[in-house]
């Protein structure tokens, strides 16, 4: 680890296929809410890979982030590169189910700051790192300002989230039964409440709400990155995401692999080619990704980052073979474990914990 990062753990993601249990474990810290700032980001980020815009009607600038203006897809002269590409065109989530997500949240939480007045509602996940689909759910982490960390350490961080995330529940049920369709409270390792948006049927979102869960909402801007950084990287992601669906092995509740492992699984890969198409952006550029930002300025961080210029001139039709021959025949499930920020595969864990882990992902 480096030693910017001493004393701060890593999230490891552990995925086992006979458990039904595999969420992440919720981090419950203090951060800086500035009061100013009302809603999910600032309203203008100055990036070629951050866009914000004022939508006309509402209060405020809101900034569901468009995909860069200059983004330009890959080429595509062999038949199966041109199916991946057209899969890819015929999927990706639109600027208008972002749009979608974005104005429900900024509505839920100005209800939700009537019943915590210094919290934030983020839009995280696949609807904002670059890798959403047009049916992907809307996933929202609830930020609310707590004291400091020091003075919560006799709190259960489960039964903190679970109470908050019920009086949320109550809100949906009572106030905005006309506007939030069957809220529902799961007690699962990551308390969330599930809900849809019940006023946009036609296009019906469904969301996943959970309580302080900020790790999501660092990965949402690390991922997103690396999603822009090279222009094969969305296209593969989504085609090897539609590929695991079809073949009943993306759901993390039934025991199988979720989407976020199933991207990282691709960072990889890509990461550890003979020629890489993708580097450890953490080791590129530390002070944008440290674990300990403010959250406030995460978004802002990976702006000046440029694009990647790979040497590499691969094909999607010959990278999404790789991808399969690398992980069927190449990585050594039994001692390796997958890390993107390593760039490489490290040695798996020795703990009596890991046993029967078959796929172990950081």
């Amino acid at each position: 680890r480096r030693q910017s990062e001493q004393g701060i753990q890593h999230d490891v993601k552990r995925q086992r296929f006979h458990s039904h249990d595999s969420e992440t474990t919720v981090v419950n810290q203090a951060v800086p809410l500035p009061e100013e700032r009302r809603y999910s980001l600032p309203g203008s980020v100055n990036s070629p890979l951050f866009y914000a815009y004022y939508t006309p009607g509402l209060s405020a600038y809101v900034s569901p982030l468009r995909d860069p203006i200059e983004t330009t897809l890959p080429e595509a002269r062999d038949k199966l590169s041109q199916q991946v590409l057209a899969l890819f065109q015929a999927c990706q989530q639109q600027g208008c189910d972002l749009n979608r997500k974005e104005l429900c949240r900024t509505e839920l939480q100005r209800e939700i700051q009537h019943i915590f007045p210094q919290s934030r509602l983020f839009l995280v996940g696949s609807s904002l790192n670059g890798f959403g689909t047009r049916s992907s759910d809307g996933d929202l982490c609830l930020v609310v300002k707590q004291e400091p960390v020091s003075n919560l350490k006799h709190v259960n961080q489960k039964t903190e989230a679970r109470h908050i995330l019920s009086l949320i529940q109550k809100l949906f049920s009572t106030k905005l039964c006309n506007y939030i369709e069957r809220p529902q409270l799961i007690r699962a390792k990551v308390p969330i409440v599930k809900f849809r948006d019940k006023v946009r049927q036609v296009l019906c979102v469904e969301f996943d709400l959970n309580v302080n869960n900020v790790v999501g909402i660092r990965n949402t801007f690390l991922l997103r990155t690396y999603a822009y950084i090279e222009n094969r990287v969305r296209p593969l992601v989504l085609v090897v995401k539609k590929w695991a669906s079809y073949h009943d092995i993306n759901d993390a509740s039934r025991g199988t692999l979720n989407s976020y492992s199933l991207v990282l699984m691709v960072l990889h890969y890509l990461q550890t080619l003979p020629e890489p198409i993708l580097p450890s952006l953490q080791k590129m550029y530390p002070e944008c990704f440290h674990p300990a930002m403010q959250l406030h300025l995460v978004h802002q961080a990976p702006s000046s980052i440029p694009r990647y210029l790979s040497k590499n001139g691969s094909s999607l039709g010959d990278l999404l073979i790789g991808f399969f021959k690398y992980y069927a025949t190449e990585f050594d499930w039994s001692h390796q474990m997958i890390s993107v920020r390593e760039a490489k595969a490290i040695p798996r864990p020795d703990g009596a914990e890991w046993r029967n882990k078959f796929i172990c992902v950081e």
